[in-house]
């Protein structure tokens, strides 16, 4: 890993405690037990924790002002720990151990190169078999293809896995049961190399069998990794709304409700369109049809009060590659409509990406 922390101390105990908080980060540390070797390491070091044992003589031997300075201090109260903390440059001081796990999370996020924040996009179904699962595929698989770092995350226990909709079932990588008692900051390369890929595309879903839910704060660990490591999070939602389901709404840039061109689809999708409108920053539809009695898309995005994001057709070749394992085939309505939705995302909501140019 590059990105170092460096800890500058020569108390056995507070050297103890720094190394093991850097474990925790997941971060790789090195040891400064005196101002000379601190300096030859100050410059490229991503984060710096002073311990108050050496911050005297770290600070006569007048190191170089950065930012990422940190001084660690047992009683960080009194008038001597301040005035250290500014002769050596430190931008904050902490005390041990009652700031323990903020600093966990100043160390991990050191580590991480800076970048843009993933956009998020959540899919659900109006109704049950709406076909928001592969609509949350394909458009994943889109972004994928054109060298957006994506991660397909399954939000719905009981949708069988969306893994199976890309033909990735047995990909070896972590599911959400290995992140089960996840809290608290994850670090994105973590997250990213333990996660099942396919041509590009990691997914997160579910292990065969009984699924347990996630909590809310495993959702949170987990998508906070995934807003910091990739450039698209699309997640495929379940229609009766979980907390962990709420997390993600929350962090959602853009919500989509997959809504076929029926009668009973439309009403159904309106009990889903009031749970989740609360939670919800832009919250659109999409009609998929045929519609067998001629109800028009605009008529139901008027009837939930909704915008019309697109229309796409029931494409039958699709849903006999999904049935065959098959990842699903470029071309077709809903490619198209993934790939006009992700330049409009694009529009409002920059990502990074390597590819540089539109879908």
């Amino acid at each position: 890993m590059s990105a170092t922390v460096l800890i500058v101390s020569a108390d056995s105990l507070l050297i103890d405690d720094l190394m093991r908080l850097a474990t925790a980060a997941d971060v790789e540390s090195r040891l400064a037990t005196d101002p000379t070797s601190a300096r030859a390491a100050w410059r490229e070091a991503a984060l710096i924790v002073v311990g108050a044992d050496l911050a005297g003589d770290l600070a006569r031997s007048s190191p170089e002002r950065r930012p990422g300075v940190i001084l660690a201090a047992a009683e960080p109260d009194g008038d001597e720990v301040y005035r250290l903390a500014v002769e050596t440059g430190a931008q904050q001081v902490i005390a041990l151990p009652a700031g323990e796990t903020w600093l966990v999370e100043q160390m991990a996020a050191a580590a991480e190169p800076a970048r843009r924040r993933a956009a998020v996009v959540a899919v659900l179904g109006g109704r049950g078999g709406a076909g928001a699962s592969v609509l949350a595929a394909v458009l994943a698989g889109v972004a994928a293809r054109h060298r957006l770092r994506t991660l397909l995350l399954d939000g719905d226990p009981l949708g069988g896995g969306i893994d199976l909709v890309l033909g990735a079932e047995g990909t070896p990588g972590a599911r959400w049961s290995d992140y089960a008692d996840r809290q608290g900051r994850l670090s994105t390369a973590t997250l990213h190399d333990s996660l099942p890929a396919r041509d590009g595309l990691a997914v997160l879903s579910w292990h065969r069998g009984a699924a347990e839910p996630v909590s809310p704060e495993t959702m949170r660990s987990v998508l906070d990794a995934a807003v910091r490591g990739y450039d698209l999070v699309v997640a495929d939602l379940p229609r009766q709304l979980t907390d962990a389901g709420a997390e993600v709404l929350a962090a959602a840039d853009s919500t989509l409700i997959v809504v076929p061109a029926e009668v009973r689809a439309t009403v159904a999708a309106d009990r889903v369109a009031d749970l989740v409108r609360n939670y919800s920053r832009d919250l659109r539809v999409v009609v998929r049809g045929p519609a067998p009695g001629g109800l028009k898309p605009a008529v139901i995005a008027e009837s939930l009060r909704l915008p019309l994001a697109g229309v796409v057709a029931t494409d039958r070749r699709l849903a006999t590659a999904i049935e065959r394992g098959h990842r699903p085939a470029r071309g077709g309505a809903l490619d198209g409509f993934c790939r006009r939705f992700l330049t409009d995302l694009r529009e409002v909501r920059p990502m990074s990406g390597e590819g540089g140019g539109r879908p």
